[in-house]
């Protein structure tokens, strides 16, 4: 039985993440080091002022048990006190001095640290932004923050903590043995003589070091993950409604016991290397006063060069320490680069093409004569070593991606989706309706064929003027935790407040949200679950009025809404929809209807063509999905004037709108 009152980690949780050899067991790869001298090369300044204090540092480190063995020899045993207080107030000027230049380093190696940090992070932000929308699908948020924070900050101690632990170390080490040696060769030889055998097991433990801080950063963005997705509100609801936090705990506590053992791993492989090398200085340190000692009772040196030999060794010490930790934690930052590397090497599938042009189209403001032309396009979805990395889906090993023939999703569809007019795309699921959608936006490119609008090929054309010649609504409009305002003006950062306002009038909400005491200004919470699922799509719709687009793509935005909800969001569909060439995945029988053309798509190709009552007397599979799909829907009359539209936002503080009149939303949404 297990012995606490929580449940702990069953078989199938322990193998929620493997130790994928492939991630954990990688070596850092050539070349890893130049790039990192590419990334310093805009401190360089920064990085000699700081090399120059750390050499005048060392040199006092070492000047200082030089002086005291002076001051034992020449003031202490004469008993002359004149040399005794000006040596001991020489030693205390260079400890204040060697204080300011240890800041100096710190301020120095900070201003390094920190410009890397931002450098990276912001290049690793741009490059995945780049990304295609496979890569999403595909990547675990928590590991790509991982890859943010983490690896990044473990990347820049290479140019800070252990580039200063490196060379403050070495340019000690190198002082103070040429000290001791001036002082007495013999006994610094008896001293060093024990340093060999202890090299060997750092050389050793730094390199197991290293394999378990790569397998720690793995399963530190797998912990990250779970909690990620388990904390937003989809995911909490998910856990509530299905009752199952008994097996959400224990698949947390399953990848948590991982990162623990792997954490107590590298805590005694580190223990058992601090440990040795603190035998080694107190080992050290009895040679010196055993040799040493016998030197001085047989008169070859003075008390006072064996006192200096002594403080000498123990300031070696710590260097050499220092330096044999370098060596894990150089191995730990380079393994943080490589990870970073790793996602900036990772190139973008689509981007612009050398020499692309924007898209201009004529009187773009919802006016332009924008065609939207597939030509013989057939399209599979690429693998998975295309657009992502084993180390970012965190789940499970990798699985061999077979070589040959890849199935396709659309095969061979031509067709033209007419400028200003409304092109409807029907079927069963699964039949390619939204990968139409998505090579319209160019989330992905066609296998073979082109696609057009305006007459551009997508792929000659630069994402960002096609992003803003195309706007996109889909059934689930993202919100993000922010203001109503943000949300809108995300679309048209420049948008006025009267425009704002236009849009939202024009979306049928400005109703709504002139009636919440923050207007614009109110939070609608993570994803927008403060809002109903019809008040989400009429924002949607009027960020796309801002947006101004010449071609909508719309996966439709009334699917799942209540009738209420859909006659308010029907009617800013048509204000939307004027004027614009349209691609819509039709659910709704009022928009079939209203629709130019239709396109019937089954298994990627489209079997039907035409109006809806050409295709509803041709009697083929567009009457067959009529039946079984649109008869019983009852057509909304867009005319009508809606009532309440469901249950309005109440103000953030507790104080709660009047009761509305009309029915409540499709989801009830937290309390305001």
């Amino acid at each position: 039985m297990h012995p606490g009152p929580g449940p702990g980690p069953g078989p199938h949780m322990m193998r929620g993440f493997g130790a994928d050899p492939s991630v954990t067991k990688q070596r850092v790869r050539r070349g890893t080091i130049a790039r990192i001298a590419r990334y310093a090369r805009p401190y360089r300044w920064d990085l000699a002022i700081f090399l120059l204090a750390a050499a005048l540092s060392a040199l006092i480190i070492v000047a200082i048990p030089v002086l005291l063995g002076v001051v034992i020899d020449r003031g202490v045993l004469p008993k002359r006190v004149d040399v005794v207080v000006g040596i001991a107030a020489l030693v205390a000027g260079l400890a204040i001095l060697d204080a300011f230049l240890n800041f100096v380093q710190r301020w120095y190696t900070a201003r390094v640290g920190e410009g890397l940090i931002y450098d990276l992070r912001t290049q690793v932000f741009a490059h995945v932004q780049r990304q295609p929308i496979a890569f999403f699908t595909r990547a675990h948020t928590g590991s790509l923050v991982s890859r943010l924070n983490g690896d990044v900050i473990g990347a820049q101690q290479a140019l800070t903590t252990t580039l200063v632990s490196t060379v403050s170390s070495a340019l000690q080490v190198i002082l103070v043995l040429v000290a001791m040696v001036y002082f007495s060769w013999l006994v610094t030889v008896v001293a060093l003589v024990l340093i060999p055998l202890f090299l060997l097991p750092a050389r050793l433990v730094g390199r197991r070091l290293q394999r378990l801080s790569r397998e720690s950063m793995q399963l530190d963005a797998a912990m990250g993950s779970t909690m990620t997705e388990r904390f937003n509100v989809a995911g909490a609801m998910l856990a509530k409604l299905f009752g199952r936090p008994r097996e959400e705990l224990g698949l947390f506590a399953g990848r948590a016991a991982k990162v623990r053992d792997v954490g107590v791993q590298r805590a005694m492989y580190g223990s058992s290397l601090f440990i040795s090398l603190t035998l080694l200085a107190t080992l050290s340190t009895a040679v010196i006063y055993g040799a040493g000692g016998a030197l001085v009772v047989h008169g070859t040196f003075q008390v006072g060069t064996m006192v200096t030999l002594a403080l000498l060794v123990n300031r070696l010490h710590g260097p050499i320490t220092a330096l044999s930790n370098v060596q894990v934690d150089a191995m730990t930052a380079l393994v943080s680069f490589d990870r970073v590397f790793e996602v900036l090497d990772l190139r973008p599938l689509i981007e612009d093409r050398p020499g692309a042009v924007p898209m201009r189209l004529a009187g773009q403001d919802g006016g332009a004569a924008a065609d939207i032309v597939f030509d013989h396009v057939t399209f599979h979805y690429p693998a998975a070593s295309e657009v992502s990395l084993a180390s970012l889906e965190s789940i499970a090993l990798p699985v061999p991606e077979r070589t040959g023939v890849r199935m396709s999703v659309l095969h061979d569809i031509s067709f033209t989706a007419p400028a200003r007019q409304l092109t409807a795309l029907v079927g069963p699921s699964g039949a390619g309706k939204t990968t139409i959608t998505h090579l319209v936006t160019r989330l992905y490119d066609p296998s073979e064929g082109v696609v057009r609008v305006g007459g551009y090929d997508l792929r000659d054309v630069t994402l960002e003027s096609l992003h803003d010649a195309v706007g996109v609504v889909t059934q689930d409009a993202h919100m993000y935790h922010d203001t109503i305002r943000a949300n809108l003006v995300y679309a048209r950062p420049d948008a006025t407040e009267a425009e704002l306002v236009e849009a939202c009038e024009a979306a049928r909400i400005w109703g709504l949200i002139s009636e919440l005491p923050d207007g614009l200004d109110t939070i609608v919470g993570d994803r927008g679950y403060r809002l109903s699922g019809g008040e989400k799509q009429r924002i949607a719709l009027a960020r796309l009025l801002l947006k101004a687009p010449a071609v909508v793509v719309l996966d439709e935005a009334t699917a799942h809404l209540d009738s209420e909800s859909e006659a308010a969001v029907q009617r800013a569909l048509k204000t939307a929809l004027s004027g614009r060439t349209s691609l819509v995945i039709a659910h709704r029988l009022s928009t079939i209807r209203e629709a130019d053309q239709i396109l019937v798509i089954d298994e990627g190709r489209i079997r039907e063509r035409g109006r809806h009552d050409e295709l509803l007397a041709a009697g083929g599979l567009y009457a067959d999905l009529y039946r079984t799909q649109f008869a019983r829907q009852e057509p909304v009359d867009v005319g009508r004037r809606p009532g309440p539209p469901g249950r309005h936002l109440p103000p953030p503080h507790g104080h709660r709108l009047p009761p509305p009149g009309g029915p409540r939303h499709e989801h009830p949404g937290p309390a305001w």
